[in-house]
């Protein structure tokens, strides 16, 4: 039978009372009596030791049936005679598991970590808490013995109860979300008081509502203080095991700990601390602190004889929403021994990440190579990408800059001062950023450890620089930890010291960037990490917009290969998309998330922790105890704007929706691609980038004079995907096969259409096609295929291999082909040969490049100098930023009650007349876009003879130049040609709703500027070309200068 007796005196959870605990003793005495283990006369007095005096909490007794406890018991006995003389050789382990949660006991010296044996925490998390959701929830109650294991060691016993929730309510809706009583486990509510559920409820109705942890602290009457910390399941991995490492870093130890889920998806953890008895004498000793709680340092000795309680908890409060972004690092070692500190391992993280991305690792040979190498030939550029992938790969390891980092652990130190000196800001500082070093070196001289920084100002950049030259002993240690170095001095602005994050952002001067491997510089690069991944967002200009990739991976190789190459993907694609923007106010940009190896099936959780590290850095203003100030070595706000890209189309509304619950004043603008409900524009229900990319199949065959239902084509991208479905609806050929992600459809006969419009309607894979439709020479092959024979009598070896090179197979070919799917470089320099016949002939006539990077430029020239009509992505795959553009236009044009009205799906379902009338207004855009580009491309080239290719880069290299010169321009300050251009470039339905004058009140100033620069230098190129005479501007704006005085 259990009494649960309530404690008066902290007003919190009730006490484990055991009633039948003396029935339970004397079953144990009787089981040691009959194993004769313990000698006969010692029985009594062992039992009487660890039943009354080790102090362990009732619950042990309640669990453990009495043959458990008399195997424990004998064990303890045993290992205390086999190191007589040796306490501190004392190891006790026990765990038994059960169907619903398990048992874990071991010895524990408060406030220090084991380093040592079974790490019974570490395994409480990943195979309990980290998985817990609301349908499968694990609670953990945890305690500390009140005795000692031995008489001259200091350590006890530390048992820790782990078993399965019993909600009240496992899926509460409405208002019983935020009740406490519903929510709860049975378990938890019968020993909780009123005053724990009140503090615990309202730390759930924080969490539901804001990103990251929530933590509060009060002090509780014994002098120890109790910490409650609540967040999202499954938004962190080993948390509970890293808040011990945090607390014994502060020499502090816990009497007792409690883990409770609740059933809305929250998890609450609390800690009771105290200081270690040598911390304590330490502190008692007449070493003060002048310090208060809120001026905690950023960076703390692991001897801390000047701190007080009330500075370790402060301290542990701040720096548990770092453990909460990153709970375990490489160097978590270091950590729990106390040679590094939190910040100093997580920054050491940071840099270790860095590193892998961004040491210039290709050598004064790359770079003479490249001088030496053709700029402007295809196949030298493309060489000199392959051998730069290799060096990357093979020079330096993750393993290799790991071992380095770890064997240079002061000049980390160094290198976190140097670090911290610039961005920490103390609670109580001055508004004065000047302050700021001043304050930290007052932090610093109160808080450290004497043997840590010495009391001395950190380093200058040059004098490290130095410092490292001498520690380190060859050039590759050199290199990496002046990487590090390199990180320090380009990071404008960071949250690393904000009080609630969920991932650590760094908005980076992105100069450190060699030309030589990336010669257009960024206009700005972000880099976020986080515990289930690590991304960048690289983008070409101040008003700029583009997707939000998800990068997965299948295996640890896979990985590898990713992480070697994100950060040039991400350039790559920002820099494409940069091109493609040209005839929108907006520049390129890019960002990519990937997933770590164990983290491939979260996400949803990266991509939010992505996002809100990112506002972190957009957002000003602070909020005591959620949000301070940072430094910002940047000077401005930035705004960006983000679009859908592989995995994260259905992520764009929760993105729009927690911009404006964080108060961003552009939160309608901030996402496109978002839902009909919130005045998304879907690109796929409309055909947005389909209306591009088929406007140059169909200028080929107008200028060609083509029939297109005689015309063949080979599609890769199906009909389940939005390139892919919607080019089946638009064109009217002879499609003769098509690859997707479930394998290959081929018919040279034409694949039967009416059953091609029901998949893509459908949106679904050529897996469900029917097969009966296809001819007798035709075949569906499937990726889980194997053992294949095609009507032609070839042999399929297996389905995967046969898909994954179907374009380059010899019967993929076709008039036209128009990838609309499929990884970047499919097409590159070591296989374009196999797009051509034995005697040289290219099996295509005609190439339209949907799929972004499909092809290298090297693979688009050797078809073009075959004489395949060739159109690359950057100039056909633009139909998506113009839509998402001018969503973007009207979501900053309109008011928030303008916006649900006009642009929002209405709750009876229906569309506004304004909004359908705005989106054929984007479609015709989208049209006359893609038609005047093809004409100027077509014409250009057949001028001037030169490749399609090379003029598309030349085109959008000439109009981005030229709306960058125009900015520098007196243009825009001449009001009555400003009218005149805004009202050409601006959607006349939008003019005709709200006015020319309310736009130019409400937009912002920069993207006005942007508009106005856009459209002209999108028209003087497109009828002038890429190398109009020098008096060709002036001619073209004459013609507008005319207007504009007619209009005056």
């Amino acid at each position: 039978m259990t009494v649960l007796d309530p404690v008066s005196t902290n007003s919190d959870y009730t006490d484990n009372v055991y009633s039948g605990k003396q029935d339970h003793r004397a079953q144990v005495c009787a089981i040691l009596e009959q194993e004769g283990s313990i000698p006969q006369h010692l029985i009594d007095t062992e039992v009487d030791w660890f039943y009354n005096v080790l102090g362990l909490d009732d619950m042990y007794f309640m669990l453990e049936a009495p043959t458990a406890v008399a195997r424990h018991l004998t064990s303890l006995y045993g290992s205390q005679l086999s190191s007589a003389g040796q306490d501190n050789l004392i190891s006790v382990t026990f765990q038994t598991r059960h169907e619903s949660g398990a048992v874990f006991i071991h010895n524990s010296v408060p406030g220090v970590s084991k380093t040592e044996g079974p790490h019974f925490e570490q395994m409480i998390d990943a195979e309990y808490l980290d998985i817990s959701v609301p349908q499968k929830a694990y609670r953990v109650e945890s305690y500390r013995s009140r005795g000692k294991v031995s008489k001259s060691l200091d350590a006890s016993l530390r048992t820790y109860f782990v078993n399965a929730c019993d909600f009240v309510n496992p899926a509460p809706e409405g208002d019983a979300v935020n009740d406490i009583a519903q929510v709860s486990d049975r378990t938890f509510l019968a020993k909780a008081t009123p005053h724990v559920l009140d503090l615990y409820g309202g730390v759930i109705a924080k969490v539901l509502c804001r990103s990251g942890p929530v933590i509060v602290s009060d002090e509780l009457p014994n002098g120890g203080y109790r910490l409650v910390i609540g967040y999202r399941q499954r938004s962190t991995q080993g948390f509970y095991s890293a808040m011990s490492d945090l607390y014994h870093y502060y020499s502090m130890y816990s009497s007792r700990k409690y883990v409770e889920q609740f059933s809305n998806g929250v998890t609450i953890i609390s800690l009771y601390l105290d200081l270690a008895k040598h911390a304590k004498k330490l502190t008692h000793s007449g070493a003060g602190s002048s310090s208060t709680s809120s001026n905690a340092s950023p960076v703390l000795s692991a001897a801390i004889p000047h701190a007080s309680i009330e500075e370790c908890v402060a301290q542990i409060k701040k720096e548990a929403s770092l453990l909460f972004c990153i709970p375990n690092t490489p160097f978590q070692t270091l950590f729990k021994t106390g040679e590094l500190s939190v910040q100093e391992a997580v920054y050491a993280n940071v840099g270790w990440i860095f590193a892998q991305h961004f040491l210039n690792r290709l050598g004064s040979e790359y770079a003479t190579l490249a001088e030496i190498l053709d700029p402007n030939d295809a196949t030298d550029v493309e060489v000199l990408a392959k051998l730069k992938k290799r060096l990357r790969q093979e020079t330096f390891t993750r393993e290799l800059v790991l071992d380095i980092l770890l064997r240079h652990r002061e000049l980390i130190k160094d290198l976190y001062a140097h670090f911290a000196h610039v961005h920490y800001v103390s609670a109580d500082s001055g508004s004065a950023v000047s302050k700021v070093a001043d304050r930290l070196k007052a932090d610093l001289h109160v808080s450290l450890s004497m043997t840590r920084l010495q009391d001395q100002e950190p380093l200058s950049s040059d004098e490290l620089r130095l410092k490292i030259t001498r520690v380190t002993t060859n050039d590759h240690d050199a290199m990496v930890m002046r990487a590090l170095l390199d990180f320090n001095e380009h990071v404008l602005k960071t949250n690393f010291y904000q009080p609630t994050k969920v991932a650590l952002s760094f908005r980076m001067d992105p100069g450190f960037l060699p030309a030589i491997e990336y010669p257009t510089k960024p206009y700005g690069l972000f880099l976020i990490i986080g515990n289930e991944f690590r991304g960048f967002h690289v983008r070409f200009q101040d008003v700029a917009r583009g997707g939000i990739r998800i990068v997965r991976s299948r295996n640890a190789e896979a990985f590898s290969i990713n992480q070697r190459t994100l950060f040039d993907e991400n350039y790559s694609l920002a820099s494409t998309q940069h091109r493609k923007n040209k005839d929108i106010p907006e520049g390129g940009s890019k960002g990519t998330i990937l997933l770590n190896p164990d983290a491939q099936d979260k996400p949803f959780v990266a991509f939010e922790k992505y996002v809100d590290a990112m506002l972190d850095l957009l957002l000003t203003g602070e909020t005591p105890g959620i949000k301070n100030r940072l430094v910002d070595r940047l000077g401005h706000n930035e705004i960006l704007f983000f679009g859908p890209d592989e995995g994260t189309a259905g992520y764009m509304d929760w993105a729009s929706q927690h911009a404006r619950k964080r108060g961003a004043p552009f939160w309608k603008a901030f996402t496109t691609g978002k839902s009909q409900t919130l005045g998304g524009i879907p690109h796929d229900t409309y055909g947005m980038t389909t209306r591009s990319v088929h406007q140059y199949v169909l200028g080929i065959m107008r200028q060609l004079g083509l029939d297109e239902s005689e015309c063949t084509k080979l599609q890769t991208g199906g009909p389940d995907g939005d390139l892919g479905s919607n080019e089946i609806k638009i064109s009217h050929d002879r499609t003769t096969a098509i690859v997707d992600g479930s394998g290959v459809l081929y018919d040279p006969q034409g694949i039967d259409r009416a059953e091609l419009a029901r998949l893509a309607d459908a949106r679904q894979m050529i897996q469900e096609f029917d097969t009966s439709k296809l001819s007798s020479d035709g075949f569906r092959v499937l990726v889980d295929d194997f053992q294949i024979t095609l009507p032609d009598g070839t042999h399929v070896q297996d389905g995967l291999s046969f898909r994954n090179t179907f374009h380059v197979n010899p019967l993929a070919a076709a008039d036209f082909f128009v990838p609309c799917g499929g990884r970047p470089e499919s097409i590159d320099i070591n296989n374009v040969g196999k797009l051509f016949d034995a005697d040289g002939t290219a099996r295509f006539k005609y190439v339209v490049e949907g799929a972004n990077l499909f092809f290298t430029q090297d693979a688009r020239l050797r078809l073009e100098k075959a004489g395949v009509h060739l159109f690359k992505d950057a100039s056909a795959n633009k139909g998506g930023v113009t839509s998402s553009s001018l969503e973007v236009l009207a979501a900053l044009s309109l008011t928030d009650d303008e916006f649900g009205r006009l642009m929002c799906k209405q709750s009876d379902g229906s569309l506004p007349a304004f909004y359908q009338e705005y989106v054929a207004g984007v479609q015709n855009a989208i049209e006359a876009n893609a038609a005047r580009e093809f004409e100027c491309l077509w014409n250009e080239s057949k001028a001037t003879g030169k490749s399609k290719s090379v003029l598309s880069d030349d085109l959008s290299v000439a109009i981005v130049e030229l709306r960058k010169n125009l900015e520098s321009t007196t243009l825009w300050d001449n009001v009555a040609l400003r009218h005149l251009i805004m009202r050409e470039a601006l959607p006349a339905r939008l003019l005709k709703e709200i006015g020319l004058d309310t736009i130019l009140a409400r937009v912002p100033l920069n993207y006005l500027k942007a508009i106005f620069g856009a459209y002209l230098a999108s028209h003087f190129v497109y009828e002038y070309g890429t190398s109009p005479s020098q008096f060709a501007f002036f001619e073209f704006m004459s013609r507008y200068y005319a207007k504009a005085d007619t209009a005056v």
